[in-house]
């Protein structure tokens, strides 16, 4: 891959070399050198909207860059992708199709006709039944075969089908039924399905199978596996009464045996990892209940509402995204990682490594042209004060080229505050440490202040020096709620797509996750020795024979 400023996919030749130069300005500056130029950095390099407070300052970028950065966006026509998105237009231009996951939370009431039909109304039919059945779930109106109330969900499935709704449970943990457990199986390897049916009463258990098409392997894997439990402990007839189904594929559905009002619709202009606000979002209001899960949607509505119209020094989605591309294409860095302070948002980084790495993660120009730049970073991360005694050393020291974005409840998700309170100090300290680092000058007269010999200090002060110049974003809001969570599931959707906006490429298929697929479909008879495995295969396939006897 090219250097941090290859040939361009931008709109404006001229901007990004006026922000190429930016970069070997700001470069040359360091944090430390924008500090000394601008103390009143804040001002200017944060916003506060719907909620959610973004802090950039310790960004490594100054006002004169970011507005060539936001002319860019101009020039880029963000605005108009967002519009062509929203009503419908054909973006995802790999596979023909609308991306319409924003119709989901829509709250305007009008209608959304694209080809022929009412994308909202459609949403609205849908929406009506996942109230219905969460109601007579959760009031005991549909019981299980031996006419036992449901005290626990298993939600299967894998991808976008999976991580949304785990990522969500988890984090409005605070707001689910007590009543009503949820357990996810993903893994086709045996082991999650294993655990979960071992600790629970069939009797008493929903299976929730999230699949569009009804044929993912590892989902149908675990599906069958459920199947057969509930069959061996209930019989054949309970499977009606035990499972639902969010999927396209009826003919499917009818040989597995769910019950028509247990089927909820999906459709093709609904990207999996975009899905948690569709009927694959069915265990996450099973979990939370039916006013929560609204306010999840309104709190994403309210975000998609500001990315179409806020202007653009001030629109979050937009600003996040033009600090992605100026982290990944002017100052080259490989690596963003996203670290909440609250365990509440511990799977939060796995799902938006999904959402940006999935989406992003592209060769090739929307019309197909191999592209010779950057396209997205690595991402990852975990929580924030777990990771300060793990990976937080390369964050500091290491060689790595790593932005970083610092996620952070004001109020805590227990009602234990001065513990929450301790875990904003960690995440401040952590932001100035990013940013400021510590010199060799300040490590050589701190150790001579408490009295460590001139050669000892000399020897052990190259150790202790932090480069700084870590760019980190601070994201604040009030309090984890669904509301805020909406929010901000739908802020990092739009950053992603004003990235992909200006790195001209399609955020919405995802072609190289179907080759290992089709791959693992044509090596899984080899495996038992039911077929032949490819020659360069074989000795491992004799191996793994010979262990599994």
């Amino acid at each position: 891959m090219a250097d941090a400023t290859p040939s361009l996919p931008f709109a404006s030749v001229a901007l990004s070399a006026a922000l190429s130069a930016h970069a070997a300005r700001i470069k040359a500056l360091g944090y430390r050198g924008l500090l000394a130029a601008d103390p009143n950095r804040y001002a200017p390099l944060s916003v506060e909207a719907e909620g959610l407070l973004l802090d950039f300052s310790r960004q490594l970028i100054d006002p004169k860059a970011l507005k060539d950065l936001l002319a860019l966006a101009e020039a880029s026509q963000v605005s108009e992708a967002f519009e062509r998105m929203c009503r419908g237009d054909r973006i995802n231009a790999s596979e023909q199709r609308a991306v319409l996951h924003t119709a989901l939370r829509d709250q305007s009431g009008t209608a959304l006709v694209v080809a022929g039909e009412d994308i909202r109304a459609l949403v609205r039919q849908v929406r009506d039944h996942m109230r219905r059945f969460v109601a007579a779930v959760t009031q005991g109106e549909r019981r299980g075969a031996t006419g036992s109330r449901f005290t626990d969900v298993i939600h299967i499935g894998i991808g976008g089908s999976d991580l949304g709704p785990v990522m969500v449970v988890e984090a409005l943990k605070s707001y689910t039924n007590p009543a009503l457990a949820v357990h996810f199986v993903s893994n086709v390897d045996g082991v999650q399905w294993a655990d979960v049916s071992a600790r629970l009463n069939p009797a008493t258990t929903l299976v929730v199978i999230c699949s569009k098409t009804f044929t993912t392997l590892e989902t149908l894997t675990n599906a069958k596996l459920a199947r057969a439990w509930i069959v061996a402990h209930l019989g054949e007839t309970a499977v009606a009464a035990h499972f639902a189904a969010v999927s396209v594929n009826h003919a499917a559905m009818n040989a597995f045996g769910v019950a028509d009002e247990a089927r909820f619709a999906l459709w093709d202009w609904v990207g999996g990892r975009y899905s948690v606000w569709s009927a694959i979002g069915l265990t996450v209001e099973l979990a939370i209940g039916s006013a929560h899960f609204e306010a999840l949607l309104k709190g994403a509505y309210a975000m998609d509402c500001h990315a179409r119209t806020a202007p653009f020094g001030q629109n979050l989605p937009v600003l996040m995204g033009l600090l992605a591309v100026w982290n990944r294409h002017y100052l080259a860095m490989t690596s963003h990682a996203v670290l909440p302070y609250d365990q509440r948002l511990h799977r939060f980084p796995a799902y938006l490594q999904q959402l940006a790495m999935e989406s992003n993660g592209k060769r090739v120009r929307r019309e197909g042209s191999p592209v010779d730049y950057p396209t997205e970073a690595v991402l990852w991360g975990e929580a924030g004060s777990n990771g300060q005694h793990s990976f937080f050393q390369l964050l500091h020291q290491g060689t790595a080229c790593v932005s970083i974005d610092l996620l952070l409840p004001a109020r805590s998700s227990v009602g234990l505050q001065a513990s929450q309170d301790l875990a904003i100090a960690h995440a401040l300290a952590q932001a100035e440490a990013f940013a400021m680092g510590y010199t060799e000058a300040e490590a050589w007269a701190e150790l001579r202040a408490k009295g460590v010999s001139m050669e000892q200090a000399h020897a052990l002060a190259p150790h202790k020096v932090h480069p700084g110049n870590r760019p980190s974003s601070l994201l604040l809001c009030e309090r984890l709620d669904p509301s805020t969570l909406g929010r901000l599931v739908a802020l990092y959707e739009h950053r992603v797509f004003v990235e992909s906006v200006l790195w001209d490429i399609n955020a919405f298929d995802q072609w190289g996750v179907e080759l290992g697929k089709r791959l693992a479909d044509a090596l899984a008879p080899a495996v038992t020795g039911a077929g032949p495995a490819p020659s360069g295969l074989q000795p491992l396939m004799d191996r793994l024979a010979r262990w599994r006897r």
